[in-house]
């Protein structure tokens, strides 16, 4: 399975015509939030993905709200919010909003640490994790030197263990990766990012 990926798109119009062109090779497209801006321009961020034919699974960023996302989806987008799916063999589990609380004010969805840890609970196995924010201490840097990472999700990769888990949110660490165990973490940025995945 090809899956193309990428976080934080921000209504970026070039950004979002890379992407649509490269999944004309994707099996499966993953997006991890913050499709527009300060909950401002959804329906235009979705316009710009309208022509993507893969299916896609995605998690609301703190510039977005759940519910406002799955009124926004597109027919063959499937939004993750502390639930689960499975397409093919691939078992994926998500949880968007800033983990925890940003300091960005009433626009931002956030979830506080043990709101985090909660919706996180009934994930037992997944193959990919799809998070909106960071594990604490990895990809998760801010340009000030600051670690602003979630506990509660580094509490459950350490736990799961998923092949993979997508994050975004921190814009100073996109591109950044590492491990945590059998898990490698990616922040992904608005770029064209590609995996392979067992069918």
């Amino acid at each position: 399975m090809k899956i193309l990926a990428f976080s934080d798109l921000h209504l970026a119009r070039a950004r979002a015509a890379d992407l649509v062109a490269a999944s004309a090779e994707a099996d499966l497209v993953i997006g991890a939030g913050d499709f527009c801006n300060m909950r401002q321009g959804l329906d235009e961020a979705m316009d710009l993905l309208r022509t993507i034919t893969a299916p896609m699974v995605v998690v609301p960023g703190n510039a977005e709200s759940a519910p406002d996302l799955r009124a926004a989806a597109l027919p063959n987008m499937t939004v993750l919010h502390g639930s689960g799916t499975k397409i093919g063999n691939l078992r994926l589990f998500g949880l968007g909003y800033g983990v925890p609380v940003t300091p960005f004010g009433a626009w931002s969805c956030d979830l506080s640490e043990a709101q985090a840890s909660a919706m996180l609970a009934p994930c037992t196995t997944a193959g990919i994790l799809i998070l909106h924010s960071p594990p604490k201490g990895l990809a998760d840097v801010t340009s000030t030197g600051q670690s602003v990472g979630s506990t509660a999700i580094r509490d459950a990769i350490e736990r799961i263990q998923p092949r993979l888990a997508f994050c975004g949110h921190i814009h100073d660490s996109w591109g950044v990766t590492g491990q945590i165990g059998a898990t490698r973490v990616v922040n992904l940025g608005p770029t064209v990012n590609w995996f392979e995945f067992p069918a």
